[in-house]
C-alpha cells in the first residue's frame, strides 16, 4: 500500500534505497532534496530538473504503490499544508512551548531571528544580473501593474505607495469583487506587471500573471522556487525564501527587495 503521508514516504524510500534501480534512486534523491519543487512542478519540469524522462516519474510513483504521479505529488502538497498550519494552531503551539514569564522576549527574539535569516538568504538567492534586468523592465514601463494576494498583499500595497511617491505610475490589482481580470485589462505591451507570490501560491496571482504574459506584457516576478507557477510567465524572476518562526513566515526580505526595486526603478528612469 502506498504511504499516506510524507514521513511514511520518506521511510519507504529509505528502506528501499539499496534496491531501487539507478533512475528511480535518482528521482527519490531529488524528491527528498526538493520537496517543494515536486509539490508544484509539472511532470516535464520535474523530470528535466531530476535528469530523467517524464515516463520514469510515472514509473517511480507506481513502483511505490501510487495510482500515478499526481497521486504521489499530492503527498508533497499535503506536506506543505502541514508545514504552514492555520493561525489558531500556530498560536496554540506557541503557548504550549513557551513559559509565560519569558514569552514576550521569546516572541520578539524569534521573529527578529527569522527576519535576519530571511535577509541573509535573499542576499544569496537574488542574482545581481537578474535584479538589474528586473529594474530595466520596470523602468521602461509606462505603467506598472502590481499583483499580490493574501499574505503578500501588503508588499504589493507598499509598492503602490513607493512607486507613487517616486513619480512612477503604478496600479494595484486588488481583485475586489473578483475584478482582477478587468483591472488588468487596460495593460499593454508598453507596461509591465510585478507579480509576487510564495508557497502556497495564490491562484489569482498566477492566473493574472499568465494572462499578462500571453498578451505580451513583460512580467517581473518575486517568488520562492524555480517551480513556482509565476516562473513560466515571468521575463525575469527573483528568488526569495522567507524563514519562519513557529510557522509564521517573515516578510522582511520581500519588503527589502520591493524597496530596492522601487528605488532602483526610479534611479534608472532618472538616468534617461
Amino acid at each position: 500500500m502506498a504511504p499516506a503521508d510524507y514521513e511514511g514516504l520518506r521511510s519507504l524510500l529509505a528502506s528501499r534505497h539499496e534496491t531501487l534501480p539507478k533512475r528511480l534512486k535518482q528521482i527519490a534523491a531529488f524528491a527528498l532534496e526538493h520537496p517543494e519543487e515536486v509539490a508544484f512542478g509539472t511532470v516535464a519540469e520535474i523530470a528535466e530538473h531530476a535528469g530523467v524522462q517524464p515516463s520514469t516519474l510515472i514509473r517511480f510513483a507506481k513502483s511505490l504503490g501510487y495510482d500515478g504521479f499526481s497521486h504521489l505529488q499530492q503527498i508533497f502538497r499535503d506536506r506543505l499544508r502541514e508545514r504552514f498550519p492555520d493561525y489558531r494552531e500556530r498560536l496554540r503551539s506557541l503557548r504550549e512551548t513557551e513559559g509565560h514569564h519569558d514569552h514576550a522576549a521569546s516572541l520578539l527574539e524569534g521573529f527578529a531571528e527569522a527576519a535576519a535569516l530571511s535577509l541573509d538568504r535573499m542576499r544569496e538567492s537574488v542574482r545581481l544580473d537578474e535584479f538589474s534586468r528586473a529594474i530595466d523592465t520596470l523602468a521602461k514601463a509606462d505603467t506598472i501593474y502590481l499583483l499580490g494576494a493574501r499574505r503578500v498583499f501588503p508588499i504589493a500595497v507598499y509598492c503602490a505607495y513607493a512607486f507613487g511617491k517616486l513619480g512612477i505610475r503604478a496600479i494595484l490589482i486588488d481583485h475586489i469583487a473578483q475584478l482582477g481580470p478587468e483591472q488588468l485589462a487596460s495593460a499593454g505591451e508598453r507596461d509591465a506587471v510585478l507579480a509576487i507570490s510564495f508557497t502556497p501560491y495564490a491562484p489569482v496571482t498566477a492566473d493574472l500573471a499568465a494572462s499578462a504574459a500571453r498578451r505580451g506584457i513583460p512580467v517581473v516576478a518575486i517568488t520562492d522556487s524555480a517551480f513556482s507557477p509565476l516562473v513560466t510567465s515571468a521575463d525575469v524572476w527573483l528568488e526569495v525564501a522567507e524563514a519562519d518562526f513557529a510557522a509564521f513566515r517573515s516578510l522582511a526580505a520581500s519588503f527589502a527587495l520591493a524597496m530596492a526595486l522601487a528605488v532602483g526603478t526610479a534611479e534608472k528612469r532618472a538616468e534617461g
